[in-house]
């Protein structure tokens, strides 16, 4: 993908409704499948591809329109997110996430700092990566009177070299308060290890960072005052949050596996030279595959777009959250991420069913949507948000909030 693919952003007019922004979604992902196979084949840094989100406009989605965002909703977010993720399963998670860090602010922080954030943000087109790993907790926040230091390590660092700004996450020394703060990805202290070498996933810059006495004021430390946290049920929302932005990827990959596969079915599968038909899209078994596959990602896509509008509504009114409405939303947040995640696996691994033998050269590309869902579908075991949903259904127990559930 060459960065004149991109030129004509800049004249166009912005959408100014969710269907035109996930029409401007779709023009993106037309952009990046033209080479996506060779993309993720060299494994370069996508300097190109987050070019593409800001120039077209996706980066700033959910920002203040005064301040030059997009003023859209988290339920038009998931869907931009699922179109990328179509073409190019990478830069479907690098977009989710830079929208998940840019709202993290409005997350955990005052007023006065998530307006503060999302201005900035929107202004000068900021990339947001985030060093947030809950299984890491080495991370170390001193106090150093006006200033905060973050030393320590995490293992994973979505975004980190494409980033303009990341998000710091660690834990107040002496105690068990955690500390967000925002700061410039070139920060003194701040180093990204390029160590991501997975089998999916390959272009999220998701390596490893070293964190060595980063300087922030107290001021940035997001949801503080006067030194303490002010909580809210609403900060509990991260995780059905984040994993609705999973479900979403997940989603795009799986809809673009059995695109990408229909579209090799219908010119390049040969039939079975004992089925007695002419055409592969005239074999019985390959009908029925691609219907019995069809139905099960629209179905899953229809509970996806469900839960996604029941979470807008405590999106809308953050003060009004109460742990009962967290707590039933969690709950279908885990049924579609369970059910996503059997269904992304599945219709990435059943194309090669349908689409033959020489489907399986190199040069095709298409392992490359079930190593994208099976590297991400592993960031935490499924079988526990089959549990929150079993339990829910038995006992009316909820999940109690933690950085998993």
């Amino acid at each position: 993908m060459t960065t004149t693919a991109a030129t004509d952003w800049q004249t166009r007019p912005r959408p100014d409704d969710a269907d035109g922004w996930i029409r401007r979604a779709a023009e993106v992902a037309a952009v990046l499948a033209t080479d996506a196979a060779a993309r993720d084949k060299a494994g370069a840094t996508p300097y190109t591809e987050v070019r593409l989100l800001k120039d077209s406009g996706l980066v700033t989605l959910l920002g203040p329109v005064e301040h030059g965002g997009g003023g859209q909703d988290w339920t038009t977010a998931y869907r931009v997110v699922r179109e990328v993720a179509k073409a190019d399963g990478s830069i479907g998670q690098l977009l989710g996430y830079h929208y998940l860090w840019n709202w993290a602010a409005r997350l955990v922080g005052t007023r006065e700092q998530w307006e503060h954030v999302e201005a900035e943000a929107a202004r000068n087109q900021w990339f947001f990566g985030g060093a947030v790993n809950p299984r890491d907790n080495d991370v170390v926040v001193r106090d150093e009177g006006d200033t905060l230091t973050f030393t320590g390590r995490k293992t994973f660092s979505t975004g980190s070299r494409v980033s303009d700004v990341t998000v710091l996450e660690g834990v107040l020394e002496g105690t068990d308060q955690h500390v967000f703060a925002i700061v410039p990805s070139d920060s003194e202290g701040l180093t990204f290890h390029d160590d991501w070498d997975n089998i999916g996933q390959r272009l999220t810059e998701s390596g490893s960072v070293t964190i060595d006495g980063v300087r922030v004021p107290w001021s940035a430390a997001a949801g503080y005052v006067d030194k303490e946290f002010r909580p809210r049920v609403y900060n509990t929302l991260n995780v059905p949050t984040i994993q609705l932005v999973f479900v979403s990827f997940y989603l795009g990959i799986a809809a673009g596996a059995l695109e990408t596969a229909a579209a090799y079915t219908r010119t390049r599968t040969r039939p079975w030279l004992h089925g007695g038909y002419e055409r592969a899209v005239d074999e019985p078994y390959v009908i029925d595959t691609y219907g019995d596959l069809t139905a099960k990602l629209w179905a899953v896509e229809a509970l996806a777009d469900a839960v996604a509008a029941e979470g807008q509504k405590l999106h809308d009114d953050p003060d009004a959250v109460t742990e009962r409405a967290r707590g039933e939303f969690e709950v279908r947040v885990a049924a579609v991420k369970a059910r996503a995640t059997d269904v992304a696996l599945e219709v990435t691994s059943r194309i090669f069913e349908v689409t033959g033998a020489r489907s399986t050269a190199s040069a095709e590309g298409l392992d490359r949507f079930w190593r994208n869902v099976r590297t991400h579908t592993l960031h935490d075991p499924v079988a526990y948000k089959r549990r929150e949903v079993g339990r829910h259904v038995l006992t009316g127990e909820l999940p109690q909030p933690t950085w998993y559930s």
